[in-house]
């Protein structure tokens, strides 16, 4: 079954990295940083976004019918991501 992530991207990362800091990113570079810490590397943003990811897959989640269906899972999605899986 295909994996729906709910934790995994940026803004998850940076939230763990610099809770409350205020940033913009563009095609992998800062933009805008507003916070009294240091700036976190992209490297560190993609390494944590892979903890997430990792984490998230180590979780055996089950969805209904109706949640796929309310979170826009189509039923041909999951017959090709199971066709891919095998």
């Amino acid at each position: 079954m295909k994996k729906i992530y709910k934790l995994y991207g940026i803004n998850t990362a940076m939230y763990l990295l610099r809770p409350g800091a205020k940033w913009e990113i563009s095609n992998g570079v800062f933009t805008r940083w507003e916070d009294e810490r240091s700036c976190p590397t992209i490297e560190e943003v993609y390494e944590t976004i892979d903890k997430i990811k990792a984490f998230e897959d180590s979780i055996n989640t089950i969805y209904t019918a109706a949640q796929l269906e309310e979170m826009g899972v189509k039923e041909a999605e999951l017959e090709k991501a199971i066709g891919n899986a095998a």
